[in-house]
């Protein structure tokens, strides 16, 4: 269960997290945090400092691995892809061990809880790397996400939509508010539907073989049971949409004709629903070698933009919202959020408890 977020708090559950430490060195430094998503298209670690309200940016680091690649025909992770996902998490050890990080939590998706291998790889990355990753279930990654998104919560919303749309899965969560002006989880869903399997399920060879037709029933499939739950939804003007993954950055981006990609420009920008139909339909229509071409999109991401598109389009037709929020920002910020909170309140805790026992008087001798 999530704690409650209101005015750019964010929510953090109760259980708690198995937190990886590396090892302790004189070089180590308290205030710094470090937290590696492996998921089935990207690597991603993020290095911060903790600060008052929040944490600054020290380091980071991304790389497509596509760890999940051929996972949906043959079950089971390839070699290559494990190399691949091996010299990515190789970078993000060095990283960690170079700034003399004190708390770290590592986590895996889709792609290892659904290989038949994946525990295996688990403990392979431990082996050849030192991290310690630990596989999360769907609901997880899916509390995890909506608490790195929690400072773009608006109050004027009754309910908010969160979805993280991944290389393996579809995490969507329901948050209502509640009287006291705190927003509460109320309902969850992760679904295998993420832009790997939809790429590699529906992708044809010709140059506009995208399968977008097929892939949008798919999502509307998948997602039809967590839609249909959600008859409580009814005033648009109240209901916020944030989208967390790269799709959607990636649309914003493109919306906006920006000539690179630029975090911050995007995270935190809304945009306008007319517009996400518009540029859905503009790359409907291109090549996989024009979408390459675009420099926000680039030749990695060139074969896979459509899969998340067709994701994004079922939500955008089932709410007819004016505008949706775009988060560059989630899983990872949500460990690194619930980590120094729960270090802080513990640091509290135990200076309460010194307190009060400073004061008590002691039984004569």
């Amino acid at each position: 269960m999530l704690d409650n977020a209101r005015n750019g708090d964010t929510p953090a559950t109760s259980q708690k997290p198995k937190l990886r430490k590396t090892p302790r060195s004189s070089g180590a430094k308290a205030n710094l945090y470090a937290a590696i998503d492996l998921g089935t298209n990207n690597c991603r670690l993020l290095i911060v400092e903790a600060t008052r309200n929040s944490f600054r940016v020290r380091d980071s680091f991304s790389r497509i691995v596509r760890l999940g690649e051929g996972l949906e025909r043959d079950g089971v992770l390839s070699e290559g892809a494990m190399a691949r996902t091996l010299s990515a998490l190789s970078v993000c050890a060095g990283k960690i061990r170079k700034a003399g990080v004190s708390r770290v939590r590592c986590v895996a998706t889709e792609a290892c809880r659904d290989a038949h291998n994946g525990l295996e790889f688990i403990k392979r990355v431990r082996r050849e790397t030192g991290l310690r990753l630990e596989i999360i279930d769907g609901a997880a990654e899916a509390e995890l996400a909506t608490i790195g998104c929690g400072s773009l919560f608006e109050n004027r919303a009754a309910h908010i939509i969160v979805f993280d749309i991944g290389g393996g899965s579809t995490e969507i969560m329901r948050l209502d508010k509640e009287a006291n002006g705190f927003f509460k989880p109320a309902d969850v869903a992760s679904l295998p539907l993420g832009v790997v399997r939809l790429a590699e399920r529906f992708g044809g060879p010709g140059p506009h073989d995208h399968g977008y037709a097929e892939m949008v029933a798919e999502a509307k499939s998948r997602l039809s049971e967590f839609l249909e739950r959600q008859t409580m939804i009814t005033d648009m003007d109240k209901l916020q949409i944030i989208g967390t993954s790269g799709t959607v950055t990636t649309l914003a981006a493109v919306q906006l004709g920006l000539a690179r990609y630029d975090r911050n420009v995007v995270d935190g920008c809304k945009i306008a629903a007319s517009d996400v139909r518009r540029v859905i339909d503009d790359l409907c229509a291109r090549s996989r070698d024009e979408l390459a071409a675009n420099p926000c999109i680039g030749k990695q991401r060139a074969d896979l933009v459509l899969a998340g598109c067709a994701v994004l389009d079922v939500i955008h037709q089932h709410w007819a919202v004016d505008s949706f929020s775009v988060a560059d920002r989630g899983l990872r910020e949500g460990i690194l959020l619930r980590m120094i909170r729960r270090d802080r309140r513990r640091s509290r805790q135990g200076r309460r408890r010194r307190g009060s026992g400073a004061g008590e008087a002691r039984p004569a001798s």
